[in-house]
């Protein structure tokens, strides 16, 4: 069984995760899932980078110990993860023992292969990125760095320095006979570009810094951290570790692939600087290093300086995970850059999972059950032009993903969802099921179609991890508990007649874009005092229009909390005549077992809303003081379903 080892960067704990740690970590998520199901042994690892002037700074300004804030943002990458349902074998911490033994034998190796000696360091430094810069390279008369764009500081101390210069020649030919070492070509030959123009030594420890590990031999010197960093990929897997190499010896000494997924602005440490310590050591080099680009928000590459990061969590909560992941997968071209916006994640929703997804599995699935007695009809005795569309899509599916045209390989699968669709309206089995006669030949073009929908979904489950086998069970292709889990299912024709198909449930409800949008805060504005100005610019409404909104009064039944959130409650309400399902945002202010009992009031006529997997029927009403919500209720108990007024 041949190995692939995916890495993500480990992410600096001086912030907390938002879009652009959140999409190299799917990414990842979307090659190591891909690869498993292609029978392949994957190890896929990601972490946190927790040392630096940078930490150190942060955490005095805060007035706690560097650990201390690194815990505080670590826990939040493992929450984001899980909800995420990211399926990474490891996160590893720089603070952690088992790394500092690792980067400590790197650091052995290369002294005994004589890279190393002590020389004076000056130059402008940008704490942000642990970088020196030449005057040239900076920007502005304030020396900006050209990544960050703050000031930079002038540096001039003792330093260990790595013989890089050394490598520049082996370096390029590395990237000669392995075209595909750095990806994609145009960061090939930027990088070659840089190499070419001259490699200066590397300094590669700082004087008086104490949150890193000590340099060995080298009293008040501590390991530059990208030295320190890198190594982690290694680390991870036993090195420097005797008698626990196992995974080293897999998935790094091997014969495996080796791939690191970096942001285009790390991309320089990845591809000059760990493959030249890496030949220092005689270690094996990555088999390729992919830089994607970033996410820009109002044309700038989001961060914290610049104050426009997109943070998940009211997309998660409003449109559940699946949807997010597909938005990131299907909206940059690999290695590109791309622009996030509400709008783009709206219309993206709308079209490719209410409308061709979602509308698709309903009409096959609504037609199916009620013509065969709720199972798949039969299968046709000859295949149809949908089977050999299906293996054109899924050959450039699986060149694609293999590939890393992630966006490639679902446009594939979304043109044969198009095929399928142009199928059905063709022949119009809704009307040949009028006519008895036609029967049989009806239920082929269904079994097509809802063949086409089994293969779609297993293409999807990468990218899709709870929702691709929600869709496989609705069609009868998945029973409770099962798992679709190799590349070999995609081949057409395995769908089987008379299997189940269970009481089918809205997938992907769609969604009211102007409505959402008016939800949200306005850009920059504190939430409280956007939803101040957007309710005082708003018109006043007639009374015919407040009693358009249904306003009911329900008592609680059951409550409960909803799997990978920290806001959300599952409450099941009786209106009366009927009882509803509505997902409410009060998990922090109460608990579920208070709420049993309880008389609410909620908006009765609202349209449903898929929240985290869950169906909402409805909305609980509250009131919002300062940010936390408190529940209305009748003064006293009144029968439920009574409308208030």
């Amino acid at each position: 069984m041949s190995s692939y080892y995916v890495t993500t960067p480990i992410y600096y704990v001086n912030d907390l995760p938002h879009i652009g740690h959140i999409y190299t970590t799917v990414m990842a998520d979307v090659i190591a899932r891909y690869h498993r199901m292609a029978g392949e042994r994957v190890y896929f690892l990601t972490g946190t980078d927790e040392h630096g002037q940078k930490i150190e700074r942060a955490a005095a300004a805060a007035g706690i110990e560097p650990i201390a804030l690194a815990d505080r943002v670590v826990s939040r990458y493992h929450e984001l993860w899980a909800a995420l349902g990211i399926s990474h074998d490891d996160f590893i911490r720089t603070t952690e023992e088992r790394h500092a033994r690792g980067v400590v034998a790197i650091v052995e190796r290369i002294n005994e292969n004589g890279d190393f000696y002590v020389d004076r360091h000056e130059g402008w430094y940008c704490t942000s990125c642990e970088t020196f810069y030449t005057e040239k390279e900076l920007e502005g008369d304030d020396r900006r760095c050209p990544d960050h764009g703050t000031p930079t500081e002038w540096k001039s101390e003792e330093n260990v320095f790595f013989r890089l210069s050394k490598y520049a020649e082996p370096l390029l030919e590395w990237y000669r006979e392995n075209p595909r070492a750095v990806q994609p070509e145009t960061r090939l030959n930027e990088v070659r570009s840089f190499v070419e123009s001259g490699l200066r030594d590397l300094s590669v420890s700082r004087a008086g810094l104490e949150w890193g590990i000590p340099f060995p031999d080298r009293p008040g010197q501590t390991i530059y951290v990208w030295l320190d960093a890198l190594t982690n990929y290694i680390s991870a897997l036993g090195f420097g570790r005797d008698g626990e190499q196992e995974l080293y010896d897999t998935f790094w000494a091997g014969d495996g692939t080796r791939v690191h997924l970096v942001g285009k602005d790390i991309l320089r440490f990845h591809a000059v600087y760990w493959p030249a310590f890496l030949m220092s050591a005689g270690l094996p080099l990555p088999t390729t290093v992919w830089a994607h680009g970033w996410w820009l928000r109002d044309e700038r590459k989001m961060s914290k300086s610049a104050g426009n990061v997109v943070r998940p969590d009211h997309l998660m909560e409003r449109f559940g995970v699946d949807s997010l992941r597909l938005f990131l997968v299907r909206e940059m071209n690999f290695g590109h850059d791309a622009t996030f916006s509400d709008e783009a994640f709206i219309d993206r929703y709308n079209s490719d999972l209410a409308n061709d997804l979602g509308n698709t599995v309903s009409r096959l699935v609504t037609l199916s059950r009620k013509n065969f007695d709720n199972v798949v009809p039969p299968r046709p005795s000859e295949p149809g032009p949908l089977a050999e569309a299906a293996e054109t899509v899924v050959a450039e599916y699986r060149q694609a993903m293999e590939g890393f045209a992630f966006h490639r390989a679902l446009d594939a699968l979304w043109r044969l969802l198009s095929e399928a669709n142009s199928y059905l309206v063709g022949h119009e089995p809704w009307k040949m099921l009028k006519d008895e006669s036609l029967r049989q030949e009806a239920g082929g073009v269904l079994w097509n179609g809802l063949e086409v929908v089994r293969i779609v979904a297993t293409g999807l489950l990468p990218v899709m991890p709870e929702t691709a086998p929600a869709v496989l069970r609705a069609i009868g292709a998945l029973g409770e508990g099962e798992a679709e889990g190799s590349l070999e299912v995609l081949a057409w024709g395995r769908l089987e007649s008379g299997a189940t198909l269970p009481e089918l449930s809205p997938l992907f409800p769609r969604i009211d874009k102007q409505a959402y949008l008016d939800e949200l805060p306005t850009e920059g504005a504190p939430a409280a005092e956007a939803e101040k100005s957007t309710t005082e610019e708003k018109s006043m409404i007639s009374i015919e229009q407040f009693f358009e909104t249904q306003l009911r009064t329900a008592t609680v039944k059951a409550a409960e909390a909803i799997p990978k959130s920290n806001k959300l409650l599952k409450l099941t309400v009786d209106l009366g005549d009927e009882t509803r399902t509505v997902v409410a945002g009060i998990a922090k202010q109460y608990e579920p077992e208070a709420l049993v009992g309880r008389q609410v009031v909620i908006v009765a006529n609202l349209e449903p809303a898929k929240l985290m997997g869950v169906e909402s029927q409805g909305m609980v009403l509250a009131a919002d003081m300062d940010g936390a919500p408190i529940l209305l209720r009748p003064d006293t108990e009144v029968p439920n379903g009574t409308r208030v007024r």
